[in-house]
């Protein structure tokens, strides 16, 4: 029996076959229930008792050496198969790689900006409460923006709301912080508007801040200026006019030049050759009183804008209702963007 086994092991070892069929073939005739290994086990009870050990070492040594050719056989035949299916010849294959969405892409670009003149990032919740969206920031109690018609309150808790505005995050910053301070504060707002392809019931915006001693208005002129230029062009002007907020005094809107007619005037800037693009201002000294900030030492001026209405100017989307629709038609275009 020793003899039969030794010479299956050497047959066994030069197996070969041509096709998956005849793999499967050589699997039966030595591996099945009634192939010649399983005849060989049973035969094993008739081999003397002194002689077991060592023939069913044997036998154990042929069935894993006969387990290990045929799945060799058969990895062979699948690889070829894997092979056969693939092209090698053809082009790699695309992949539809995501981008950034549009406002991210004009949010970045107005943080890279304002962080090359020394701003960073500030930031705070959605959710706020009553002081830090409208208290501290010189919002008296009959202020229409507390009405129901402007502002997203928490029913059960009337001093809880969304905020309006992310002037609530440097409400926080003034509090938590000493000055020179110089952040600028990116962030999402809730207005209770009706939707329309001007208006959203929520919207994106960046405000900054800037306290310091000896801050001027001259400081916040030449800062926007210097934002407009980089954002929309070297030819861009800018023109500043009186407005009024709350936390801020004096106060203005800033206008930039069209950059679709060059100032020339079109349907775009409704023929005046200026686009209004955010308001600005020096902050008043009873905001800086109620946040813990010596009006007589420091000075300091904020402005905020819409990240949608610069997105607008850039990419001329004549609806703000794209932004948030997720229309992948619309947002496609960007994927060339960084």
């Amino acid at each position: 029996m020793v003899e039969k086994i030794n010479n299956l092991l050497e047959e066994i070892k030069n197996l070969t076959a041509s096709s998956k069929e005849e793999v499967e073939r050589l699997r039966i005739q030595y591996l099945s229930k009634k192939g010649i290994l399983n005849d060989l086990f049973n035969d094993f009870k008739n081999v003397p008792n002194e002689e077991k050990r060592a023939v069913g070492q044997l036998l154990n040594e042929l069935k894993n050496t006969a387990q290990e050719k045929i799945n060799s056989l058969k990895e062979t035949f699948e690889n070829n198969d894997l092979g056969e299916q693939i092209d090698l010849s053809r082009s790699a294959a695309d992949f539809n790689l995501g981008t950034r969405h549009p406002l991210s892409l004009v949010k970045n670009e107005i943080i890279d900006i304002f962080s090359r003149i020394g701003f960073t990032v500030a930031e705070g919740p959605e959710i706020e409460d009553d002081w830090h969206v409208f208290g501290a920031l010189n919002f008296p109690p009959e202020h229409p923006a507390r009405d129901m018609q402007d502002t997203f309150f928490i029913e059960k808790n009337p001093d809880i709301l969304l905020r309006t505005h992310t002037s609530s995050v440097q409400s926080r910053v003034m509090t938590s912080s000493e000055p020179p301070i110089r952040v600028l504060c990116p962030g999402r707002v809730y207005r209770n508007e009706a939707i329309s392809y001007r208006a959203h019931c929520f919207f994106h915006q960046v405000e900054g801040l800037y306290i310091d001693k000896n801050v001027s208005f001259a400081d916040l002129k030449q800062a926007l200026l210097y934002f407009a230029k980089e954002m929309f062009g070297e030819e861009t002007q800018i023109r500043l006019r009186p407005s009024y907020f709350p936390f801020t005094e004096p106060s203005a809107e800033m206008d930039i030049s069209c950059n679709l007619c060059g100032g020339k005037g079109c349907p775009f800037c409704k023929h005046t050759g200026w686009v209004e693009i955010l308001g600005c201002g020096m902050v008043d000294p009873n905001v800086l009183e109620e946040c813990g900030i010596d009006s007589k030492v420091y000075t300091g001026y904020a402005f905020g804008m819409g990240v949608e209405r610069i997105a607008n100017l850039k990419y001329q989307c004549k609806d703000l209702r794209m932004f948030s629709e997720n229309d992948l038609r619309f947002l496609k275009q960007f994927e060339s963007a960084l």
